[in-house]
């Protein structure tokens, strides 16, 4: 019998650590792919095989109210789509940290958040998997 697919951000799921966001920041690999720039590193020490954080800047967002809103949108989207992703890094046994930053300046249509953030999500695939055969 099928065991069902989960759609869950549980609490090991999210990227809380000052440390880990701090080493990310310092050490991490990054890319952009509008209205994305997206930080990632491996971590041994994650509790998950994956694990996101999101931000949004201030600076064109004044109102909490929507920058609140642009990340919920965010991490929704991500909930949904991450599975593919976190099933390849199970599988190679390694975790990953990522974090998202909004860079548009105006507020997202969640259609556009969606295809955004799967396009993210097939390319650090692709990088999960381009590392596991140079290191095999």
């Amino acid at each position: 019998m099928d065991q069902k697919e989960r759609y869950s951000l549980g609490k090991t799921e999210r990227l809380k650590s000052r440390k880990a966001i701090e080493q990310l920041f310092r050490e991490g690999k990054s890319f952009s792919n509008f209205p994305f720039r997206i930080l990632w590193m491996y971590n041994s020490s994650s509790p998950a095989f994956l694990q996101a954080g999101f931000a949004v800047s201030s600076k064109h967002f004044k109102k909490a109210v929507d920058r609140n809103r642009i990340k919920r949108l965010m991490r929704e989207t991500h909930r949904l789509q991450k599975n593919a992703l976190a099933a390849n890094l199970e599988q190679q046994q390694k975790r990953m940290i990522v974090f998202f930053i909004y860079l548009g300046n105006e507020l997202p249509e969640y259609e556009t958040l969606f295809d955004r953030t799967g396009a993210v999500l097939k390319r650090l695939i692709k990088i999960s998997n381009e590392d596991s055969l140079v290191n095999t």
